[in-house]
C-alpha cells in the first residue's frame, strides 16, 4: 500500500510540475502588464492556446461547482453575480483565440479549434442543462419581485432564467442527452462550414496569362492582380481570388465577357464544387439537427425558436415584412435590367443580360446617366481619410477623441490601434482596425471584442473593440483606395464599434441585443458617410489633398437611387432563403441546390440577379448560429436607422441633444431593455417605414 500511495504522490507531483511549467511559459496565465491590459500578441504562440483553453474550462467548472454546492440559500449575489464573475481565464483566452481564427488563422489554430470547440460546447451544455444550478436560479427568479433588484439586475436574472428554459432544462434526461449530442454536432459542423468557405474564398478564381485579356481593367486593378499572382508563385501573370476587392472590379470593368462569367460562377460556387471543401452535405446535416433541436424544445420550427427573442417574434411577421419590401424591390430591379438590356442591344450585343454582366453594364448605365463611375470616386477615398472621416463624425456627435497608439501590440502589421477618450480625456475604450485581406482571414467585415465592458464590484473594465474588413489593399505605388461600397462598410462597422465602446453596464450578461436591432447603431452611420457635408470633411484626393468637388458630390446625389432595386433584391432573396431553410418541419429530401432553386423561383427572383449568398457560402446562417432565421434583420433595422436619422435631419446633422439621446438610449443601453421601448425613448414614437422608402426611392 505504501508503494501505491508513493506512486500516486509521484504522479500528482509530476502533474503539478508539468502544469507549473505550462503556466510559467504561457502568457495567458499572467497579468498583462501592457497598456490597458491589451493582449501581448508578440508573446502569444499557437501552442499556448490549447493548454490555456483547457485550463480555463477546468477553472470555470470548479467555479461552477462552488456556486452549485453553496450551502447557503440562493441569492442574486451568490448565484447570478457569481456566474457573471466565473470563467475569467476562459473568457480572456477565447476572446483572443476566436478573433484570431476569424482574422489571422492558420492550420495549427484550426486544429486547436477542432479540438476545443466540442469541449466548449460540452461546458455550455453542462451549465445550461444542470438541474441543481437551474433550481438555484429558479428560486431567485420566483422571488424577484421581493428582492429589491435594480433594472439591470432584473434583466440579468431574467436572461439566465430564459437561457436555461430555452436550453432544454425542462426536458427528460434522455432528451437532454440527445440535445447535448445535437449541440456538439452542430458546433463542429458550423466550424467546418466556415473553414471550408474561408479556403474556397481565398482560392484563385481566375488566372490570366495574356495581356490582351486585361482589356478594360483600370491600372490599379491590373497592378493588384499582378501582385496577387506573384504572391501565389505566378510571376508574370495576373490573378483574381474570390474576395470582393478582387473579383468585383473585374466584373465591373473587364470587357472579356467569358472571363467575367468564369469568375462570377467561381464566386457563386464557393462550397459547391464537389471537392474536399464542399458544404452541401454539411448544410443538410445542420438543418436536420436544427429541426430536431426545435422539436425537442417544443417549437414548431427552428425559426420559431430563434425569433422568439427578436423584435419580429414570429416567422409570419418576418415573411410579411419581407413580402412588403419584395414587390417594389423586384419591380425596380426589372426596370434596371431593362435599361441594361437596351444598352446591350444599342451596342449591337447579341445576347441577353446575365448575372456576370450586371456589374459591367451597371457601371456603363451609371456613366451614361450620371457621368459617374467608380474609378472617378476611388482617388477621393483613401482608407486613412475615410477612417478619419468616421472618427470626425463621432467626435462631432459625441465629443470623443481618437489617439493613435503605436505602443500597443498588434497581431499583423496591417492592424492599427486607437485610444478613444471622452472630451475631458477620460477613457472610453480601445479600438483596433484591421482592414485588408489576407489568407488567414475570413471574408466579409465585422466588429468583435478582445474584451467586453463591465463594472462588477466597482472594477471598471473598459472595452477592447476591433473592426475587421476586406478592403482593397495598397499596392507598391498607390495607397488603399476604397470603393464607395467599401466606404459605407467602414462606416457601418465603425457604428458597431461605437455601440461596443459606449456600452455601459455592470454585468456583461445583462445586455442582449437581438439581430433585428443590433444593426441599427451600424446602419445609421452609413447615412453620414454619404451626406454632402460629411463628404466634404473626409473625401480628399490622395495625390493633391483637394476636397471632393461639388460636381462629384452632385453626381453622387443624382445617382443615390441607382441600382437600389438590385441591392434590395439580392439581399431580400438571401433573407427568404434563410427563412425557407429554417421554417422546414422535416429534413430536406432534395439536393441543396434544388432546394435553393425552388426557394428563389417561389419569390420570382429574375435570372439576371443571384441571391447575395448561396446556401453553400451563406456563412451568416451556417458558419454559426447568430443570424440563422435572422438575416432579415438588416432590412428590419434599415427601417429603424432611416427613421432615426430623420431625427437629425429634422434638426441638424450634428445636433448635440439628439446625439446625446441616441448615445444614452441606443448605444449605451442596447440589449439592456426591450428594443422597442429603447427606440421610443429616443424617438418619442415607434419607427415609420416612410423614411426607408424615401431613401430607396421606392413608392409606398
Amino acid at each position: 500500500m505504501r508503494y501505491i500511495i508513493s506512486g500516486i504522490l509521484l504522479i500528482t507531483f509530476i502533474s503539478t510540475v508539468m502544469l507549473a511549467q505550462t503556466i510559467s511559459n504561457n502568457p495567458f496565465f499572467e497579468e498583462w502588464n501592457t497598456p490597458f491590459q491589451t493582449p501581448p500578441f508578440s508573446k502569444i504562440k499557437n501552442e499556448h492556446f490549447l493548454p490555456a483553453l483547457e485550463e480555463g474550462i477546468k477553472q470555470q467548472r470548479a467555479e461552477l461547482e462552488q456556486i452549485i454546492n453553496n450551502s447557503e440559500a440562493p441569492t442574486f449575489q451568490n448565484t447570478i453575480a457569481a456566474l457573471e464573475k466565473s470563467g475569467k481565464l476562459l473568457n480572456k483566452v477565447t476572446r483572443v483565440f476566436f478573433n484570431l481564427t476569424g482574422a489571422n488563422t492558420n492550420d495549427e489554430l484550426q486544429k486547436v479549434a477542432e479540438t476545443i470547440t466540442p469541449q466548449l460546447t460540452k461546458l455550455n451544455n453542462d451549465i445550461y442543462l444542470n438541474e441543481k444550478l437551474y433550481q438555484r436560479i429558479k428560486s431567485i427568479y420566483e422571488q424577484k419581485e421581493n428582492l429589491n433588484l435594480n433594472k439591470e439586475e432584473l434583466r440579468l436574472l431574467e436572461n439566465y432564467y430564459t437561457d436555461f428554459t430555452r436550453a432544454g432544462i425542462g426536458l427528460s434526461e434522455d432528451k437532454k442527452k440527445r440535445l447535448r449530442d445535437i449541440n456538439e454536432q452542430l458546433s463542429s459542423l458550423q466550424l467546418k462550414f466556415g473553414d471550408n468557405l474561408r479556403k474556397e474564398t481565398n482560392a484563385l478564381g481566375l488566372v490570366i496569362d495574356k495581356e490582351e485579356d486585361l482589356i478594360g481593367l483600370p491600372d490599379a486593378v491590373i497592378k493588384a492582380a499582378a501582385e496577387l499572382a506573384e504572391a501565389n508563385g505566378l510571376k508574370g501573370k495576373w490573378a483574381f481570388n474570390l474576395q470582393r476587392p478582387s473579383w468585383t472590379p473585374f466584373l465591373q470593368y473587364s470587357q472579356k465577357r467569358e472571363l467575367r462569367e468564369k469568375l462570377y460562377k467561381a464566386y457563386l460556387n464557393r462550397g459547391n464544387n464537389n471537392n474536399e471543401f464542399d458544404n452541401k452535405e454539411i448544410i443538410k446535416k445542420i438543418v436536420e439537427l436544427r429541426i430536431e433541436k426545435a422539436k425537442l424544445l417544443g417549437y414548431e420550427t427552428y425559426a420559431h425558436f430563434k425569433l422568439e427573442k427578436n423584435m419580429a417574434k414570429t416567422p409570419e411577421n418576418v415573411l410579411k415584412f419581407l413580402n412588403e419590401l419584395w414587390l417594389p424591390s423586384i419591380n425596380q430591379a426589372k426596370v434596371e435590367a431593362a435599361e441594361m438590356q437596351k444598352l446591350i442591344d444599342d451596342e449591337g450585343g447579341n445576347f441577353k443580360l446575365a448575372g456576370w454582366d450586371w456589374w459591367y453594364y451597371a457601371e456603363k448605365v451609371k456613366k451614361a446617366k450620371y457621368a459617374l463611375d467608380e474609378e472617378m470616386l476611388r482617388p477621393y477615398f483613401k482608407m486613412e481619410n475615410v477612417r478619419k472621416g468616421a472618427f470626425d463624425v463621432a467626435s462631432k456627435l459625441y465629443g470623443i477623441k481618437f489617439i493613435k497608439r503605436d505602443d500597443i501590440e498588434v497581431y499583423d502589421n496591417d492592424v492599427e490601434v486607437y485610444e478613444v477618450q471622452e472630451a475631458d480625456g477620460s477613457l472610453v475604450g480601445i479600438l483596433y482596425t484591421d482592414y485588408y485581406p489576407r489568407n488567414g482571414k475570413r471574408a466579409g467585415a465585422w466588429m468583435s471584442y478582445y474584451r467586453g465592458q463591465s463594472n462588477m464590484e466597482g472594477e471598471m473594465i473598459y472595452p477592447l473593440v476591433v473592426n475587421v474588413g476586406n478592403f482593397t489593399k495598397p499596392t507598391s505605388d498607390k495607397p488603399a483606395l476604397l470603393s464607395f461600397d467599401d466606404v459605407n462598410t467602414l462606416f457601418h462597422e465603425f457604428g458597431h464599434a461605437l455601440n461596443g465602446l459606449f456600452a455601459r453596464s455592470t454585468y456583461p450578461g445583462s445586455k442582449r441585443s437581438p439581430v433585428d436591432f443590433v444593426e441599427l447603431p451600424s446602419q445609421i452611420m452609413e447615412n453620414w458617410a454619404s451626406h454632402p457635408d460629411v463628404l466634404k470633411m473626409y473625401a480628399r484626393h490622395y495625390q493633391t489633398n483637394e476636397p471632393i468637388t461639388d460636381e462629384l458630390i452632385q453626381k453622387i446625389q443624382n445617382s443615390q437611387y441607382f441600382n437600389k432595386g438590385f441591392e434590395q433584391t439580392e439581399y431580400l432573396a438571401a433573407s427568404f432563403l434563410d427563412m425557407d431553410w429554417h421554417t422546414l418541419k422535416a429534413p430536406v429530401q432534395t439536393d441543396v441546390n434544388k432546394f435553393e432553386e425552388e426557394s428563389l423561383n417561389r419569390i420570382g427572383l429574375i435570372p439576371e440577379i443571384a441571391s447575395r449568398y448561396q446556401s453553400t457560402n451563406f456563412n451568416h446562417i451556417f458558419g454559426g448560429d447568430g443570424y440563422s432565421a435572422g438575416y432579415y434583420g438588416y432590412s428590419w433595422a434599415a427601417v429603424l436607422d432611416a427613421d432615426a436619422f430623420e431625427a437629425f435631419l429634422e434638426t441638424d446633422l450634428f445636433n448635440q441633444q439628439v446625439a446625446k439621446s441616441f448615445r444614452e438610449n441606443i448605444l449605451e443601453k442596447s440589449g439592456s431593455d426591450d428594443p422597442m421601448e429603447l427606440y421610443k425613448k429616443f424617438r418619442g414614437r415607434e419607427p415609420k417605414v416612410d423614411a426607408l422608402l424615401k431613401r430607396l426611392g421606392f413608392k409606398k
